[in-house]
């Protein structure tokens, strides 16, 4: 599992006082940037090999300015060309929000997905099996 540690910024707050539900999926790809260096160590923009198939986000709690929050980010399931991120935002403890994400390594030159070279495939693995918290 990684781990990215945030501290709500003022202007990421909305009328209602709490964070906006537009900030969290950027926070959740903000946090995916350890699983991008597993495909792409140097983030290299013209060698990239990942595209998003889906993305869903499940809001819990109100996230609040003044408070830290910890995205906590695993991988759910790997396939043969895919992969799901699944991710929670946590405040005091609280598991806030929830997300998943299916990538697919895709390469650009041909518009089609390729199988996850083993390599990358078993560096994924350590990362496997983050379950659902009780909370969430």
């Amino acid at each position: 599992m990684f781990t990215q540690h945030l501290i709500p910024r003022f202007s990421e707050t909305d009328a209602l006082g709490h964070i906006n539900n537009t900030v969290i999926p950027n926070w959740f790809e903000s946090a995916r940037i350890d699983v991008f260096r597993l495909f792409n160590e140097e983030l290299d923009l013209t060698n990239w090999n990942l595209i998003i198939a889906n993305l869903s986000v499940d809001f819990k709690k109100q996230i609040y300015y003044g408070f830290d929050v910890d995205i906590l980010t695993s991988i759910e399931r790997i396939g043969n060309s895919s992969f799901v991120v699944y991710q929670e935002a946590v405040q005091q403890n609280e598991i806030c929000a929830s997300g998943r994400v299916t990538m697919v390594y895709f390469n650009f030159q041909t518009q089609k997905p390729e199988p996850i070279p083993s390599a990358i495939r078993e560096h994924l693995e350590k990362h496997l099996n983050f379950q659902e918290s009780p909370n969430s």
